[in-house]
């Protein structure tokens, strides 16, 4: 199966891992910058695999290539359009979180790969965390009953050298903030496993210590979901002095759940009131990660492959980076109108919200939404 990554910044070295591990057949890599793709496959041991080729233009990749499969690694405001390029060209594609940086977009991802008949993965690759998989399970299983509450909490770190190293981070066109960044993955496990279907969000952004970038840097939200639950959001790079955690909390009538880790990677708490042997398995698990995006590509790839294979849905495919979009926009939205965002969301991006923090005083601690 030919495959090819379009974007080798920070994140690409997870999918190039990805593609090895699946045995795939790396034909091409796509980057602006040539010395990136040089330093992304030497970092693999693949600098002299003359066999991979090299573009800067990946419109000219996909014409002279032929693909099934190409993941899109490129800034997050580049994504939507090289997607629809993809499709177009009847490759099947991985796409980075966000999936794209507005509904509209997001929508019509959705609608051209159902007529072009392309397999379209949205990368959320904590749903894959052994953790989450446990959960999920139990879920599905009905082993909490009624569900009362959740919550997310990523408490995660960013300095300035961070936003320096790529200056798209942290603008409305090309990135977002926290909460549609670093924390898009957590949003989406919440919304997953309280059922999908809400009804509004309230949420209230700050930018408190970065006050160079045009985005927030702290965002919290209250969800009402259509069944009845209540769940929380707490996105932030303000800890100080580097990640703290990523936390999942899932509270139900039968049944009580908490992931931890700095990835949603772990479980520290596992109670329920149908308990039984198997359970004891659970109880402490922890899943050894190198780093905060945890080890779920490499899975998430093979069910990509096997979707394609089967034709059949992946695992987590366009809707699902949808919704986990359309949380984020809610809550900038509700953020900048004050109340609170009713969902479906309707013609929303992220530069809808390109003056919120621009006229609002000097210090930092000053600017909200």
């Amino acid at each position: 199966m030919n495959y090819a990554l379009i974007g080798c910044g920070r994140i690409a070295t997870n999918h190039i891992k990805a593609a090895v591990n699946n045995e795939l057949h790396i034909a091409a890599v796509c980057d602006v910058r040539p010395e990136a793709m040089e330093t992304l496959l030497a970092k693999h041991g693949l600098e002299q695999d003359a066999s991979i080729k090299r573009y800067t233009d990946y419109r000219r990749m996909l014409s002279e290539n032929s693909l099934q499969l190409v993941a899109i690694a490129t800034e997050s405001g580049l994504h939507a359009q090289i997607a629809l390029d993809c499709i177009d060209a009847g490759v099947n594609v991985i796409i980075e979180k966000p999936m794209a940086m507005s509904m509209a977009d997001a929508e019509e991802i959705i609608r051209h790969s159902a007529e072009q008949n392309v397999k379209v993965c949205a990368c959320h690759q904590n749903r894959f965390n052994l953790a989450v998989q446990e959960t999920r399970r139990a879920l599905e299983q009905g082993r909490f009953g009624q569900l009362s509450h959740g919550s997310i909490h990523v408490r995660w770190n960013r300095n300035r050298e961070y936003y320096t190293q790529a200056p798209w981070r942290g603008t409305w066109a090309q990135d977002g903030g926290c909460l549609m960044n670093q924390c898009i993955h957590g949003i989406d496990l919440l919304r997953w496993m309280m059922g999908d279907e809400v009804e509004e969000v309230y949420g209230v952004t700050r930018q408190q210590f970065h006050d160079y970038l045009e985005c927030e840097d702290i965002g919290m939200a209250v969800v009402k979901f259509k069944n009845g639950a209540i769940g929380t959001i707490e996105g932030t790079t303000n800890v100080y002095p580097k990640n703290l955690e990523e936390t999942l909390y899932l509270f139900g009538q039968n049944g009580t759940v908490k992931l931890g880790g700095t990835s949603t990677n772990h479980i520290d708490v596992w109670d329920f009131a149908d308990e039984c042997e198997l359970d004891a398995k659970n109880k402490g698990l922890q899943e050894a990660t190198s780093n905060v995006y945890g080890n779920g590509h490499t899975a998430l790839y093979a069910d990509m492959i096997d979707a394609m294979l089967h034709d059949r849905k992946p695992y987590v495919d366009a809707v699902a980076g949808r919704n986990a979009l359309e949380m984020v926009l809610a809550v900038y939205q509700s953020s900048a109108t004050g109340k609170p965002a009713a969902l479906p969301l309707k013609d929303v991006s992220s530069t809808d919200f390109s003056e919120v923090f621009s006229n609002l005083g000097e210090e930092g601690t000053d600017r909200e939404v």
